[in-house]
């Protein structure tokens, strides 16, 4: 995701190579991208709000403890996870140049990200839902989010430090199983939140 969004923040801003032009297309991105998750933070924060002890019914504890296994399993390889080609295919003809284009390469970004980032998310989205806030959702969502494109922020920032960024490896594998780990953890609770109640 990193060297695409610094591939296409710089040829956008290739015509008119400013430093405030790249900053500006740079937050504009980030900004599309927080404002697409933070959308989705509210509707999970109105929809806990809606349906009130929802997240206490024992078959809502259930579904969260079989979702954050299905998210563990993905995460530690165990079934492929991969975005629609099609989706892939109409989001690299974003780009252009133009801000409002930008902006949308932003927001739309985030579906084809994903694959890549739903265990986490969904995670976030599931924890978001037992706010029972609308308010909250979004502000959540939108922090969440800045924090997932900090570095985006930075590289897009500071151009021409791509090369110095870590390069991918083993090491990502590593930190992968670790978030899987942590997500089968998780999954455990809940099943047994829910043993406790059934």
């Amino acid at each position: 995701m990193i060297p695409i969004t610094a591939g296409l923040l710089a040829g956008a801003s290739k015509e008119n190579t400013s430093r405030a032009r790249t900053i500006g297309l740079t937050l504009t991105y980030v900004c599309g991208l927080a404002l697409f998750y933070a959308v989705l933070g509210l509707i999970a924060g109105l929809s806990g709000s809606l349906f009130g002890t929802v997240s206490a019914n024992p078959w809502v504890r259930l579904a969260t403890a079989i979702v954050l296994l299905v998210f563990a399993l993905a995460m530690l390889d165990v079934f492929p996870v991969a975005a629609p080609q099609r989706l892939l295919q109409w989001a690299g003809q974003l780009g252009g140049g133009s801000y409002p284009a930008v902006f949308l390469l932003g927001a739309t970004s985030g579906i084809v990200a994903a694959p890549c980032g739903a265990p986490a998310f969904g995670v976030v989205l599931t924890w978001v839902a037992g706010t029972h806030s609308g308010v909250l959702g979004f502000v959540y969502l939108f922090i969440f989010s800045l924090g997932m494109t900090a570095i985006l922020i930075a590289v897009g920032v500071s151009s021409g430090t791509l090369a110095a960024l870590p390069r991918s490896g083993k090491w990502m594998v590593w930190i992968k199983k670790v978030a899987g780990v942590v997500m089968l953890a998780m999954a455990e609770y809940y099943f047994i939140l829910t043993g406790q109640v059934m």
